[in-house]
């Protein structure tokens, strides 16, 4: 009877992954934070120098990255940090603006007590990370906040499309709420939305989501128009 015995490569592999990883990590944050805007290079060998290792979990971490569409890695110029465009943008809410209401329109009258907690605890998460600044945790939040408001939509492939185009949402749901310094009123509407499902009132809270998400959209492109104004 054979028997596997492993390579001994394989301690190196499982090193080079879990350094891989935090890497990612390290740097996933810091890209979310703007200190590497879009349009920024990510050098193997100068990150391989900042962190004090070889170029092979580096190149395995920028992989990981662009696997959740923070960077691409594009010929001669390698990764370098993705951005949106105004028009992807506009794209973006425009179709969040005709999902959304009617997904939550779907959902609201099938949250439970429990759901409804979870939504509450989620609010008071998310007022407090404004009021603290915590920029990290505003697009997380705000994702699971609107996710979690849909859940029971009965809408599956509605649902995985509405989560990709929060994902897409994060960093400029950040830039919208740190430029505009409008942070009170995103934490007022979800409250607001959320009392309107409490209170039974369904279609009201899917129209009070629709203008959310059109006030969210006007602001964030009203800036990156300013940004391209020479």
């Amino acid at each position: 009877m054979l028997t596997a015995v492993p390579s001994r490569s394989v301690p190196d592999r499982l090193r080079h992954k879990t350094v891989a990883a935090a890497v990612a990590e390290s740097l996933r944050q810091r890209i979310l934070t703007g200190e590497f805007p879009a349009g920024t290079q990510l050098r193997q060998d100068a990150l391989a120098e900042e962190f004090g290792i070889s170029r092979i979990p580096i190149r395995e971490a920028l992989l990981q990255l662009e696997a959740t569409g923070l960077i691409k890695i594009m010929p001669h110029r390698g990764a370098v940090v993705s951005g949106l465009s105004v028009e992807e943008v506009e794209d973006i809410f425009a179709l969040r603006v005709r999902l959304e209401p009617e997904l939550l329109a779907l959902s609201a009258p099938r949250l439970n007590e429990q759901d409804l907690q979870g939504l509450r605890d989620l609010t008071e998460e998310y007022g407090a990370a404004l009021e603290a600044g915590e920029i990290l945790l505003w697009g997380e939040l705000n994702r699971r906040f609107h996710l979690d408001l849909l859940r029971h939509a009965g809408r599956p492939r509605s649902l995985t499309i509405v989560a990709s185009l929060l994902q897409d949402c994060d960093r400029p749901t950040r830039l919208q709420l740190s430029a505009s310094g409008d942070v009170a009123r995103a934490d007022r509407e979800h409250r607001e939305i959320l009392a309107l499902c409490e209170a039974g009132q369904f279609d009201a809270a899917a129209d009070h989501l629709r203008r959310h998400i059109e006030f969210a959209a006007q602001s964030l492109i009203a800036i990156y128009r300013r940004a391209l104004t020479p």
